[in-house]
């Protein structure tokens, strides 16, 4: 392949990587979600270590166990803040509606929200 076909074939893999990477990180938010929604931790290690495990053991090269972790890792801190973020808008959503949060009751109907 000449120079320009290769950067060409690079161009469309990173458009894929782009489109993949999006997909992963709705599929983040979706969890920031549930998260919120059953009050567990954004950050859990036991996860992230999993996550890693099967990133090596789809490895087949060029790319080193350690560089494609690192790549891992900060994809990883990316999803991280994009479910905080997710959680801090939820938190903002709730605050900002009266009742949601203390259980209040509706002055329409004296049932709770």
């Amino acid at each position: 392949m000449t120079l320009e076909e290769l950067r060409e074939k690079i161009d469309v893999l990173d458009r894929q990587l782009v489109d993949l990477l999006s997909e992963r990180a709705r599929a983040a938010q979706m969890v920031g979600y549930l998260k919120a929604a059953t009050a567990l931790p954004v950050y859990e290690p036991a996860r992230e270590k999993v996550v890693y495990a099967n990133v090596r053991a789809a490895n087949k090269g060029p790319l080193p166990d350690i560089e494609l972790t690192h790549i891992y890792e900060r994809i990883i801190d990316v999803m991280r803040a994009l479910q905080r973020d997710e959680l801090a808008s939820e938190r903002n959503a709730q605050a900002q509606t009266p009742g949601i949060a203390t259980g209040a009751q509706a002055p329409e109907t004296g049932k709770k929200q």
